[in-house]
């Protein structure tokens, strides 16, 4: 396996507008990440994945976006993203951006001009259709609800949107608006940034025949996912990316890719095929969907998360490479969706899942507060939420399809804005997030739970963090071992080994708050074993041919 540095990555993924508020008018800022640069670099962490702070009306927080090569007024100037850049380089710290092409803003200069008329130079930089039969042109059900399909009255005609109606979707069957895309990446890296996250990139080629989406009962939209993600000329574009904006760089990209598959993983990520670094794969999210998808979740096995990431780790072994995450922008927080938030097992559940994660083969992506630990908030008037997606679903939804007790269950565990709480950095009045009236409410938990009370706490989750990445930088094992699964249909235990050459580690992670017993295979064997790293205070010494584990436990073993 070739060697890459970032292979040898950690990713901690910043969402500015919740980072921190350098200027007191409740939005976080660039010079709010700059300001914590020193923090970020004690956690130890490589890469920062900056979500997008480009020009933006700002109707999806940012992924709507209205100039590519401007700074939202919100986060700052031009000057304050070149002084962040600069500071991070110079704490060893890469920045990578997020590239928001499947769909601009409607306030884009380019659709503004698109909309104009049929025969406009920038009409091809959209998807427009002809209404049929005075309706829509398939029945496509967008990702935040309605229609993917806009009526616009002055042409006449419909533009398509993959998510908000404020979202339209670029034609990239069109050379001139690609070459502008690469243009403007080519812009970004110039100014020194060292790579890309590519918001739904595997979304970017569609079916161009536009086929009817299928119905399912229930549900006033169609299914179309399958015309538009995985598209026909994907690969096709991704190269030409690659070829035009990225090759002459040496960049980190990871193609955010709802609905892909392992064997297209192998084909985004292959090394000979140049085309992207990594993929997010959304299975392991899509754990415990109900009817209604995260709406109405139900309890999700300890064995569904075991095959899939199984179903990874092996699959991208030898060709390509795993991007590792429990949670980001769009997810609830880690502790309370796989782990346990209550006060007793809230970080040791929380360190569990951390060793589980950092100890598989990939790169892994720490989403900001995970390390501090972190939890859901449970608002509970809809008039706290900010989100599009939560707002959308709570209007469609309490329409007879689910009651206000049932869609509010739904939100507290998953709603996005679980993730968009601001960062509890102390326990002074808004977490020390802002001196100001912070955009959405902060977790009333921020006394107990902040940075400034788990760095002055060696055992707290933060250096924990701090300790798993260390780990992964004195040992080769962790990112370059082979993954082999044990104890496959236990619903307690996730255990596994990595191997490099003569070394072994043995992993053990107790996902259930009960004290199950882990036996040892026959087939390990070993001369010498070192306890790496537990999160409970354990005799080293103790054999581990039988262990009977603790609730939430950790362990990890190098076996010689």
């Amino acid at each position: 396996m070739k060697k890459t540095w970032w292979k040898e990555s950690v990713i901690y993924q910043i969402y500015p507008r919740s980072f921190r508020d350098s200027n007191g008018d409740g939005i976080g800022d660039l010079n709010g990440i700059t300001e914590k640069l020193p923090y970020l670099r004690e956690l130890g962490i490589d890469v920062i994945w900056v979500s997008p702070v480009f020009k933006s009306p700002n109707d999806d927080n940012g992924y709507d976006i209205s100039d590519y090569r401007d700074i939202m007024d919100d986060f700052g100037t031009m000057n304050d993203f070149d002084r962040m850049l600069e500071e991070a380089h110079q704490h060893g710290i890469k920045i990578m951006m997020d590239l928001v092409v499947n769909h601009s803003s409607d306030e884009h200069p380019w659709f503004q001009e698109s909309r104009k008329s049929k025969d406009n130079p920038y009409r091809d930089y959209y998807i427009w259709k002809e209404p049929v039969n005075g309706e829509p042109p398939t029945n496509w059900g967008a990702a935040f609800g309605g229609s993917v399909w806009e009526f616009d009255e002055q042409t006449g005609e419909y533009y398509l949107h993959l998510f908000s109606k404020k979202q339209p979707d670029l034609n990239w069957e069109n050379p001139k608006l690609r070459k502008e895309v690469y243009e403007m990446m080519r812009f970004w890296l110039d100014k020194g940034i060292d790579g890309f996250r590519m918001d739904v990139i595997n979304f970017i080629s569609k079916d161009t025949r536009y086929p009817q989406g299928d119905v399912v009962e229930g549900l006033k939209y169609g299914k179309g996912s399958k015309y538009f993600r995985n598209g026909p000329r994907i690969h096709e574009f991704l190269k030409e990316m690659n070829k035009e904006a990225l090759s002459n760089y040496d960049t980190i990209t990871v193609g955010e890719m709802p609905g892909v598959s392992v064997e297209q993983g192998k084909l985004y990520t292959g090394e000979s095929r140049r085309e992207l670094n990594m993929v997010f794969h959304f299975e392991h999210v899509g754990l415990g969907d109900g009817k209604f998808g995260k709406w109405d979740p139900k309890a999700w096995k300890l064995t569904e998360l075991k095959e899939i990431f199984t179903k990874w780790q092996k699959g991208l072994e030898t060709e390509g490479w795993n991007s590792l995450y429990w949670s980001n922008h769009d997810q609830p927080r880690a502790i309370s969706r796989w782990g346990n938030d209550s006060e007793e097992f809230r970080e040791i559940s929380g360190k569990m899942l951390a060793t589980c994660l950092h100890m598989l083969q990939g790169s892994p992506y720490i989403y900001q507060g995970e390390e501090i630990g972190m939890t859901n908030v449970k608002f509970n008037s809809i008039s706290d939420y900010r989100d599009i997606e939560t707002l959308n679903a709570y209007h469609d939804l309490t329409d007879g399809s689910l009651s206000n007790e049932e869609i509010f269950k739904g939100i507290h565990e998953r709603s996005r804005d679980n993730a968009r709480t601001p960062v509890q950095w102390d326990g002074s009045p808004n977490a020390g997030f802002t001196i100001g009236t912070p955009w959405i409410s902060v977790n009333p938990n921020y006394e107990k739970i902040n940075a400034k009370a788990v760095l002055n706490d060696q055992n707290s989750i933060f250096h924990y963090y701090k300790k798993l990445i260390q780990l992964r930088k004195d040992n080769e094992i962790i990112v370059y071992g082979s993954y082999d699964l044990l104890m496959e249909n236990d619903e307690e235990i996730y255990a596994f080994t990595r191997t490099l050459e003569n070394e072994k580690l043995l992993v053990i992670c107790n996902f259930s708050q009960e004290t199950p017993e882990f036996t040892l295979p026959e087939t390990i064997q070993f001369s010498e074993k070192e306890l790496l790293i537990s999160n409970y205070d354990v005799n080293a010494q103790q054999s581990i041919q039988n262990l009977a584990l603790k609730p939430y436990e950790a362990r990890v073993y190098r076996l010689k």
